[in-house]
């Protein structure tokens, strides 16, 4: 009988996970990863972290399951937060939960599990599994959840094939209704519980505040960009390679205060992601302003008006070569090599076609569509057809 050890968060896809692992046929053993309680940051006085234990354990005693808790914060504080600090401080803006999953779910947590001596860690994510031989040797796929509505394939886009090989996505081929359904017919205290928002570890903390703790505020202007500054109207020189072609149209434009006017001020440039238009507070303006960029150096925030603003839009962005992840690995891009994938460049976005430009020093990602705010510090994930075979941090 193969043992498998399921992360049970308290919500309802997790208790779903173990159900079903049940029902196959598993000795089933449920974990709940305590990730941070640091009280200090908790708005109000919900502690999120306690319900949830409590309703992982309330469903590990429903299904008849050996129930732990560990305490993972250390980990955590150290592989995330004081990642996350620093991608901030650098003016780029991290995606902790690709990175709880690379970093803590199948990796701190996954040793956790196979010193139980497990044969699986399983999760509750909404992505599928499934093998092929490549050359007598046998590759994990890792494939986008049925429900498409809810695919998370895209938060695994850093999963190596060893991390794979151990794991189990046992909702995958499920819709959430299907999921809800099979929790209520169960009696199982999360089928009504609404899915978590925010961070994956933070609970019930506002980003802001949170960052505040760590980087003081410090004010800085607020400049607005018009449209039709001749920033946007750059003439391409003739005569340029494929690799210059894509580095000029990944390139971040160069901004300075004296192009626009000022609309306000703003407590630190780290604090504001590209893209972003809630916490800007100026008013008086007839559309909605956007960030087009940020500048850490000079703590300087730029905007443009509209959600079509020429500011926010680009063809190409780079990835450094040691940021370039191949979950199959077989399809590695040697340099001059190129491929036509589907790629997105956040959670929920419909997939974009895409064309991977391998060269020596990194890869060039070029879309059909020109892309709306693609920021530094986030991934990218490219698939053939609805396979997630690659990802990489946004540079």
């Amino acid at each position: 009988m193969k043992r498998v050890v399921v992360g049970l968060s308290g919500g309802v896809d997790s208790s779903v996970a173990a159900y079903l692992l049940q029902q196959q046929g598993y000795e089933v053993i449920g974990l709940f990863m305590k990730n941070w309680h640091d009280d200090s940051v908790t708005i109000s006085n919900e502690c999120p972290w306690l319900e949830d234990s409590n309703d992982a354990l309330l469903v590990a005693e429903k299904l008849g399951i050996p129930f732990q808790t560990v305490d993972l914060s250390e980990e955590y504080k150290e592989k995330i937060v004081d990642y996350m600090f620093n991608e901030y401080e650098k003016g780029r803006t991290p995606n902790p939960d690709v990175l709880c999953n690379r970093e803590i779910k199948f990796d701190v947590f996954m040793k956790i599990a196979l010193s139980l001596g497990a044969d699986y860690v399983a999760t509750g994510h909404y992505c599928q599994k499934s093998e092929i031989e490549v050359g007598g040797k046998t590759v994990y796929q890792l494939i986008a959840g049925a429900d498409n509505n809810k695919d998370q394939s895209y938060f695994l886009c850093q999963l190596s094939q060893e991390q794979l090989s151990k794991a189990l996505f046992p909702i995958g081929a499920l819709t959430k209704p299907e999921v809800r359904e099979i929790a209520a017919e169960m009696e199982l205290v999360t089928a009504e519980k609404k899915d978590s928002q925010g961070l994956c570890f933070i609970g019930k903390v506002r980003l802001p505040e949170f960052l505040q703790q760590k980087l003081q505020p410090k004010e800085g202007k607020i400049v607005q960009i018009d449209k039709n500054d001749p920033i946007y109207t750059i003439e391409k020189p003739a005569g340029l390679s494929l690799e210059e072609e894509l580095k000029k149209e990944a390139q971040k434009l160069k901004y300075r205060p004296e192009m626009g006017k000022i609309m306000g001020k703003h407590q630190g440039a780290h604090y504001f992601t590209v893209g972003q238009r809630k916490g800007l507070n100026v008013g008086g303006t007839t559309d909605p302003l956007f960030v087009i960029a940020t500048d850490v150096e000079t703590n300087t925030i730029y905007t443009g008006l509209t959600s079509h603003h020429p500011g926010l839009f680009k063809k190409a962005l780079f990835i450094e070569k040691s940021e370039v992840h191949w979950v199959r690995e077989d399809l590695i891009l040697k340099a001059g090599e190129k491929m036509q994938v589907m790629a997105r460049i956040r959670y929920r976005q419909p997939l974009q076609k895409a064309t991977l430009h391998q060269f020596e020093d990194g890869m060039y990602v070029g879309f059909e569509e020109p892309q709306s705010a693609i920021t530094e510090g986030q991934f990218v994930a490219w698939y053939l057809e609805n396979e997630l075979v690659g990802s990489g941090v946004i540079s």
